[in-house]
């Protein structure tokens, strides 16, 4: 029992450092397995987008494994750095290397079954509170319950074991290679200067300067789901190598610049951080990437909630659309003769009814050479940016629809591309070539209707006959017939056109075979649950990445006051006064410091086309929310941000004074 005992004294007697590292173990793995629970929750399934949504929580908790392991080995070599003295000084008294080690194993396990046990326990309960306490907040019901999920927890102590491990075996073999003298003086020996690693900032700038283009070059919609999670890894290794290579390398810059650097407090300020930067780089990195998380879900989940009456429009532009999956003259009149009659019986009136016939297929789109594939018939492989959604619709409906009078022959068709022009004198269908008379523009509404996550371009064939010729020749089984659209806007009391609604669906499904009705304010309801679900998870998540960015400011505050004490008492020493001594930190602090908001926001601005290609998924097609939603965001955050900066700095100036 003597070193179990001994161990637990040690945590004891060392409270100053190691209750904020035990605080910073407990508080990542409540974090990482909150994150994991969230994202194996079943409730998700219930949501719209759920594959895009668990894709999305699956690369959260994917960033926030690596922040877990990098962050604590950060806060583990800080407390390494403090207790070698502690080390050396049990060698001295006669304590050989073998009893040393299973002091720091017993030590290591005390440590570890403390963070692993009160992290779970914490990500339980506080987890449930949070769900509860943003319940609450939004006023709705979402399908989403916090449940204790088995595979999370099995994962969290897998992960942070290793992690526990890996930390000890390093402490030890730092231990064993020193001799007792080395760790007396250990805790009180200055880094050497690092070199400048111009590699590691080049491989920084490289993959931070690919992240942000490919941001900048994705325009479609599905190929920003899988391209989304290259630049965010891409970025989060460019952010981190320029952080440590990068910011060293603009130091001694710095340095060099005799102007700035020959003055008192930036002499102290930039030399005192060249030698502490590689320790800092590591945190400040860690902040930007804890920051930058913040800001975008903070900002997605609010523009969500905020345009739900948009998603509701884009999703429905009108109040009732009818589509029946057989377009024959007969089951037209039929459709026709019911809207016309039960809206009658309702009291109800019809306006801006759009109703015409078409054949829709998903193709391959070749720009370079105006070739459409229809995608049931290629086993070729693609990229999700070579896919569009073809609508074929006859001359006669075009015309009546926008009002036109073109003619068309046989082998001429018009052409509208959705989110581009259409540039060629030809279109080739599989094997069919049409010669395209003239690129066309449709009224907003039928704009509306071919915009979304796949872009859309829109055919009108000279008649019908042709349109059913495709679908025959290349539909798949169960949609190769001529679909029949009908929606329009119903004007009346809201009870009155409930029942309009209703009555036609029924008398739809009876007597016109395959047909489907979508009434918008029957799915109101469900969007502001569904949409709220996403509200709740993006400020849930936010507030666990937010949580995380104010610990990792507060260690890093701590340990570098910790560090930094002896150098300012040398400062005073040599005969530099309390305010020389303070203004020379501010420097240093505010140089350091603000440097990681600066950057997080710089990554927000790259990342704002991506996430609206992503939000376009989620029928969000107003940017102009979004960016004031962003916008906003980063507002509140620097405003917070700025807070906790001179919070954690009068406890950095204690120490250090």
């Amino acid at each position: 029992m003597f070193y179990p005992k001994l161990a637990f004294t040690n945590l004891k007697k060392n409270g100053k450092v190691y209750i904020p590292y035990l605080l910073t173990c407990v508080l990542t793995v409540m974090m990482f397995y909150v994150m994991n629970a969230i994202s194996r929750n079943t409730g998700l399934d219930q949501m719209q987008g759920a594959d895009t949504l668990r894709l999305v929580l699956r690369w959260a908790v994917t960033i926030t494994g690596i922040f877990s392991v990098v962050f604590l080995f950060y806060t583990n070599s800080f407390l390494v750095k403090q207790r070698k003295k502690e080390f050396g000084l049990y060698q001295v008294l006669g304590m050989d290397k073998g009893n040393l080690t299973k002091m720091m194993a017993w030590e290591s396990i005390l440590t570890t079954l403390i963070s692993i046990l009160l992290g779970l326990v914490l990500g339980v309960l506080l987890g449930k509170l949070m769900f509860l306490i943003l319940l609450k907040m939004i006023h709705f019901k979402v399908p989403l319950k916090f449940a204790v999920e088995p595979a999370a927890m099995i994962g969290t102590i897998v992960l942070f074991l290793i992690t526990f491990v890996v930390t000890f075996i390093f402490n030890l073999f730092q231990v064993q290679k020193a001799n007792p003298i080395e760790l007396l003086h250990g805790g009180s020996q200055g880094e050497k200067e690092p070199k400048t690693k111009w590699l590691l900032a080049l491989i920084g700038a490289v993959t931070l300067g690919i992240g942000y283009y490919i941001a900048q070059t994705t325009d479609s919609p599905l190929a920003a789901i899988g391209k989304f999670f290259i630049a965010v890894i891409l970025v989060i290794i460019g952010t981190y190598c320029l952080f440590t290579a990068g910011s060293i390398a603009v130091l001694k810059i710095l340095k060099r610049n005799k102007k700035f650097y020959y003055k008192s407090r930036h002499f102290t300020a930039v030399s005192g951080m060249i030698y502490r930067m590689k320790q800092n780089a590591v945190g400040l990195a860690n902040i930007c990437i804890l920051s930058t998380i913040v800001l975008v879900m903070i900002s997605v989940s609010v523009s969500l909630y905020a345009g739900m009456e948009n998603l509701l429009a884009t999703r429905f532009p009108t109040d009732m659309d009818v589509m029946v999956f057989d377009a024959s003259q007969e089951n037209r009149a039929k459709t026709d003769h019911i809207i016309e009659e039960e809206t009658k019986k309702a009291g109800v009136k019809i306006g801006d009814r759009r109703s015409y016939s078409s054949g829709s297929f998903t193709v391959i789109y070749d720009e370079k050479n105006s070739t459409v594939l229809l995608e049931e018939k290629t086993d070729k492989s693609y990229t999700t940016e070579d896919f569009r959604w073809m609508e074929i619709i006859p001359l006669s409906d075009y015309n009546r629809l926008e009002g036109t009078n073109e003619t068309l022959e046989r082998n001429e068709v018009l052409i509208h591309m959705s989110g581009g022009e259409w540039n060629s004198d030809v279109l080739q269908i599989e094997d069919e070539s049409y010669k395209v008379k003239k690129a066309v523009s449709l009224k907003e509404e039928a704009e509306n209707e071919v915009s979304g996550a796949v872009e859309g371009m829109v055919v009108v064939m000279s008649d019908i006959q042709q349109i059913a010729d495709l679908k025959q020749q290349y539909g798949y089984e169960g949609a190769d017939t001529i679909i029949y659209s009908d929606s329009f806007n119903m004007s009346g009391k809201e009870e009155d056109k409930n029942t309009a609604a209703k009555a036609i669906e029924e008398r739809l499904a009876k007597e016109v075979a395959e047909s489907r009705i979508e009434y918008r304010e029957a799915y109101r309801g469900e969007f502001y649950a569904i949409y709220g679900g996403f509200l709740f998870l993006g400020v849930f998540v936010g507030a666990l990445f937010l949580m995380a960015t104010v610990l990792i400011i507060y260690y890093k505050q701590i340990s570098e006051g910790y560090d930094d004490r002896g150098r300012y008492q040398i400062m005073q020493k040599v005969g530099m006064s309390k305010k020389e001594v303070r203004r020379s930190i501010k420097t240093q602090v505010l140089m350091v410091f603000f440097l990681p908001l600066i950057a997080a926001i710089i990554h927000v601005g790259f990342a704002f086309k991506t996430v609206t290609k992503l939000l376009a998924v989620m029928n969000l097609t107003n940017v102009h929310l979004f960016f004031l939603c962003t916008v906003g965001t980063v507002f509140i955050f620097a405003v917070f941000y700025a807070a906790i900066f001179l919070i954690t700095s009068k406890q950095y100036y204690r120490i250090v004074q």
